[in-house]
């Protein structure tokens, strides 16, 4: 983590976080549905979350977007620019504005942001915002500094020009003018704008009838590199190069960068970082470290996209670019799979080589984009529960950043038809809304949980303290051994009926730092009903050499994640290699860690 503290995220979603309006109207407004606003995290919000162990806040959709609601000055965007009735967070219609939706008085909505900055830092907590640099919205014009709004002086004649901030679309037998897909009145809506140039949309379609499917509402930004021309992106400038040796592009994202860092801004979570040419992310990140070498940024990206703009491995590319962290979607899949795919647990193994990329993975169970663990319909519908023993693998692997979506820690399931969003599954980014367990966990804005039942505050608690252990030395500054190969033959590892071998609901593995002398080892049984009723784990003999730091024959094995009748089991170095060391029977959805010490 280039020497930086461990990042602990949480995503909170201004517009849901600290609403609490039961309306839940389909499709309903502002007025109807009720939003979160800056002045609802107040300072028992975040005093609650920096008590479970956040460092940092993720402030998801601040920006201001494309949005239906009307404002002083601020006209609504026509509905068929918009994805929801408040629109989509990551269709931005002004990068150095915030969304008039989450103020008291709109007029003041960029100083009650940075009143709750302020909020944040007295707390300690690094507050990060989403930096979406592949597209805009179709609207977008700063009404702060129109100066430097996105089109400003493009050459419209042609597709592409490396200093033109969009791609314009030649007129063919389809086009002009443009014809979005979302129907209103009986027939497709003319967008007025693009009457004669029309641009590409944010996931490459080059087209002036573009799909339902696709990112119709967003415009792609032109970074000098004609993306029809292939992924070799060798030919822009390097990372030392001038500001006025770069592209437009490039010059408009360094200024917006230094806008947010000059607002208090300690980092950013990057939108589908693989689209943009990784010597764009080499210069910025170098440009944004030189105003603040603290300046923390991370990645979603994934290396499967054929949108990628490198032919090289994009987590690679990117922690070569500067980046401290990228989305570890692979493990997320392998765990979501285990329920939903018939994956095994043994299939994260494949992931834990090259320790740079591993130790540099942001892992999370739930964020904006993903299921709500606990929904009934997905992770085999077993309620809240599947979290914790997923939770305990993806957080304790690495060394890298760890994060929770707002409602993951109580169980929010969601279920809901919100609108636009038709997905039940998921909490909707798109519509105003409220999270129905989540709001229990406000209160009223007291932030104490008082709605929940008993099972939502332990599961609370239970965050809490994962969070606690994995503060440890083992966790931040050591290194990962991985157990379940070694015990794909121990019929008392999770061994049932019909399988040869182990490694189907049980992960394992060993965390130890060498300087502190911590040691860990993590059981977690990711079942959903069957205890494994002996439960036996070898540890080879180069783990042993490892842990000898100390002539002792015996260690004790002591779990720090539970709180009552914590289990301890105690081993020889004869057993740890032969029989394993013996840790009994191992509840459902269960996650033990075990402090390893000479006994």
């Amino acid at each position: 983590m280039t020497g930086k503290p461990r990042p602990v995220i949480y995503q909170l979603f201004v517009r849901l976080f600290g609403n609490t309006n039961e309306t839940r109207k389909p499709g309903g407004s502002l007025a109807e549905n009720g939003c979160g606003r800056f002045v609802d995290i107040n300072e028992a919000a975040l005093t609650s979350i920096q008590s479970m162990g956040f460092t940092h806040i993720w402030l998801t959709g601040v920006l201001e977007q494309a949005s239906g609601t009307d404002y002083p000055g601020r006209p609504p965007d026509h509905p068929d620019l918009l994805k929801g009735q408040a629109g989509s967070p990551y269709a931005v219609r002004d990068y150095f504005d915030v969304c008039p939706d989450y103020a008291v008085d709109p007029a003041r909505r960029r100083e009650e942001f940075q009143e709750l900055v302020t909020r944040c830092h007295a707390l300690g907590m690094k507050v990060i915002l989403d930096f979406i640099p592949n597209h805009v919205a179709r609207s977008y014009a700063s009404d702060v500094h129109p100066e430097r709004s996105f089109g400003e002086g493009d050459d419209r004649s042609v597709f592409f020009d490396r200093d033109n901030h969009f791609y314009y679309l030649s007129p063919d037998e389809s086009g002009p003018p443009l014809q979005l897909p979302v129907q209103h009145s009986g027939e497709a809506h003319r967008y007025d704008l693009e009457d004669l140039h029309g641009r590409v949309t944010g996931n490459n379609i080059i087209s002036w009838k573009p799909s339902i499917h696709d990112w119709y509402e967003t415009v792609k930004l032109n970074y000098g590199h004609d993306f029809t021309t292939g992924r070799d992106t060798s030919h822009l400038p390097g990372p030392e190069a001038s500001i006025d040796e770069v592209p437009k592009t490039w010059r408009t994202m360094d200024e917006i960068l230094e806008w947010w860092q000059g607002m208090g801004v300690d980092g950013f979570r990057v939108d589908m970082a693989h689209m943009v040419p990784m010597e764009f992310w080499r210069w910025l990140v170098r440009r944004a470290r030189g105003r603040d070498a603290a300046f923390f940024i991370m990645a979603e990206a994934y290396d499967n996209d054929p949108m990628k703009l490198t032919d090289s491995n994009v987590f690679d590319e990117l922690l070569d670019a500067g980046f401290d962290a990228v989305y570890d979607d692979p493990a997320y899949d392998i765990l979501e799979g285990i329920y939903d795919e018939g994956f095994w647990a043994n299939d994260l193994d494949p992931l834990i080589f090259g320790s740079d990329r591993f130790h540099h993975a942001l892992r999370y169970a739930e964020n904006h984009d993903e299921v709500r663990i606990a929904n009934p319909h997905v992770w085999g519908g077993h309620g809240m529960q599947v979290g914790k023993a997923a939770s305990a693998i993806l957080f304790g692997m690495g060394r890298g950043p760890v994060m929770v979506y707002n409602g993951q820690e109580i169980g929010e399931s969601c279920g809901d038809r919100e609108g636009f969003s038709q997905d039940p599954t998921r909490t909707s980014i798109f519509d105003y809304w409220c999270m129905r367990e989540f709001s229990k966990w406000v209160n009223g804005g007291r932030y104490d949980g008082g709605g929940l039942s008993e099972g939502q505050k332990s599961l609370r608690n239970w965050y809490a303290r994962l969070l606690r252990v994995i503060a440890g030395p083992s966790f931040t500054d050591g290194e990962f051994f991985g157990l379940n190969y070694y015990n794909h033959t121990n019929s008392h590892a999770d061994r049932l009926e019909g399988e040869s071998y182990s490694g189907h609901w049980l992960y394992a593995f060993l965390r130890h730092d060498a300087a502190s002398g911590q040691a860990f080892l993590i059981v977690a049984n990711l079942h959903p009903t069957l205890p494994i009723p002996d439960l036996r784990l070898i540890v080879p003999e180069d783990a042993v050499q490892i842990l000898q730091r100390q002539s002792h024959e015996t260690w004790a094995f002591t779990d720090r994640l539970e709180t009552t009748e914590p289990t301890t089991a105690h081993a020889s170095k004869a057993e740890l290699t032969g029989q394993g060391v013996c840790l009994g029977e191992m509840a459902p959805f269960h996650a033990w860690m075990f402090e390893i010490k000479s006994a």
